[in-house]
């Protein structure tokens, strides 16, 4: 089954740790569709969040983040690599899950470049081309290791959240 958007409008932990375990589906251009379990995750919540692109307001980058739950947010990191995040929670309230990895791929940008995920699927609603499929296997807490974020050492307090969720081997 297809996740709609009212899977993403929930809070944004929730969603990180109930998208581990999901199936990330996509189409590509050659009409093969490929797929893999989402096994990492990393949340970013809100205005207080100084991880989170979003945290000073809106820009024209972050825009995509206070769309509706279940809107794709594509960006560039290091001028190269794609990452993709959903977003969650409500209109107006930026925050998203970064999708950091699926079973056999450690990475943002590997994910991305494996999925051929890129900038011309932001904006765009979760279920076209791109999707999340529930087949129904749960992920126990037990098998979660919660763990700081990657890479947000510049972000004050909120380096030290405990936001960054992955499947335990």
């Amino acid at each position: 089954m297809k996740l709609k958007s009212d899977f993403f409008a929930k809070n944004t932990l929730w969603v990180a740790k109930n998208l581990l375990g999901k199936r990330l589906c996509r189409k590509l251009r050659s009409g093969k569709i490929i797929s893999a379990i989402i096994t990492e995750t990393e949340a970013y919540q809100g205005f207080n969040d100084k991880a989170s692109h979003a945290h000073k307001g809106r820009t024209k980058r972050t825009e995509v983040m206070f769309g509706e739950p279940g809107t794709i947010y594509v960006y560039l990191i290091y001028g190269m690599h794609c990452c993709l995040n959903l977003v969650c929670e409500k209109m107006d309230y930026p925050a998203a899950v970064l999708i950091r990895g699926v079973e056999g791929i450690n990475g943002p940008g590997r994910v991305c470049k494996h999925f051929q995920i890129d900038k011309k699927l932001n904006g765009k609603k979760i279920g076209g081309e791109l999707w999340i499929e529930d087949k129904n296997k749960k992920v126990s807490g037990f098998m979660i290791h919660v763990s700081r974020r990657v890479g947000v050492d510049y972000a004050g307090e909120s380096k030290d959240l405990l936001w960054r969720f992955m499947i335990k081997n």
